[in-house]
């Protein structure tokens, strides 16, 4: 059943601080692609939050064994899909079985579109086993008119709720997807590739009258990761970044005579703070839909 995979935050007392947890009783899945990882069980403070867990729990180990992306049909066609599995070789979900949270502000980001490539690649929310495809309107693939210059993909176990008016941004209903993270770290990543990163700013995307997150982060292994924890750090490390990231979000569809976009929050990216505020939220979301407490719609639930 879906609810069984919930990951539910956890927490236990010691002698230094409180401790949470993310668990289920499925696998999870590690990076990278087509290669096999394992990594042990984790825990995160509650202080790597701006908002706390309203639920106790103890602190359980999480169930790893080792995992791998699997690519089926030939790249470019309306066959191709990335899936996970395990390493019995059962498939498991990227979005619902890859844990959020690996503690001290440190969270898992899929690839789904490796910077300065074109392809519109996502994960199919309404497919078994939600694989990473590439998009389609009217049954042909979707590309971007221009190259996209970020890694680009989605944290796993959130959800933006359709039916949820955010009353910080425009009263903005959820887009049905999972959170989108841009990751301006220098490396092309491939897609199916599942990294560590750290959130350091967000934007308010309306797109179609529907709110679209993007979160800006960095993968752990980025030569200038060290130097960022901050939005005002990003400006400082990466100038002009954050400004390129809104406009080509902003207006990567006029070229198909679509309008632009527009952000939110007087069109500034908020800070490192409500990023994670962003995140705890859209989990909390997430864990609503696996557990059916808000209608999944056409959504697969594994």
């Amino acid at each position: 059943m879906a609810a069984t995979r919930v990951m539910m935050i956890t927490s236990v007392a010691s002698a230094s601080q409180t401790t949470s947890s993310f668990f289920t009783k499925r696998p999870f899945l590690l990076p990278p692609t087509h290669k096999v990882s394992t990594f042990n069980g984790l825990c995160f403070s509650k202080r790597a939050l701006s908002v706390k867990s309203k639920r106790p729990f103890s602190c359980n180990a999480i169930y790893n064994p080792q995992v791998q992306t699997i690519e089926q049909g030939q790249s470019e066609t309306l066959d191709y899909r990335v899936f996970f599995q395990d390493g019995s070789g059962k498939k498991v979900s990227p979005w619902h079985d890859v844990p959020l949270h690996l503690g001290d502000g440190v969270f898992h980001f899929i690839v789904e579109i490796p910077k300065e490539s074109s392809a519109k690649m996502e994960v199919a929310t309404d497919e078994a086993y939600t694989p990473i495809k590439q998009d389609t309107k009217k049954g042909k693939l979707r590309f971007y008119p221009y190259n996209i210059n970020w890694n680009y993909g989605l944290l796993p176990q959130t959800w933006e709720d359709p039916t949820h008016a955010n009353t910080e941004v425009e009263g903005a209903f959820g887009d049905n997807d999972p959170v989108d993270v841009v990751e301006i770290g220098e490396k092309q990543r491939k897609t199916g590739e599942v990294l560590k990163v750290k959130p350091l700013a967000a934007l308010a995307m309306i797109d179609e009258g529907e709110l679209d997150w993007k979160i800006v982060a960095i993968s752990l292994d980025d030569p200038k990761a060290h130097l960022v924890n901050d939005v005002e750090d990003v400006e400082k490390h990466f100038p002009g970044t954050l400004t390129a990231i809104r406009d080509w979000f902003r207006d990567y569809k006029i070229p198909d005579g679509k309008p632009a976009n527009r952000f939110a929050l007087g069109d500034k990216p908020v800070n490192k703070d409500y990023a994670l505020k962003i995140i705890q939220e859209t989990n909390e979301s997430w864990a609503k839909l696996v557990k059916r407490s808000v209608s999944p719609g056409e959504l697969s639930l594994f």
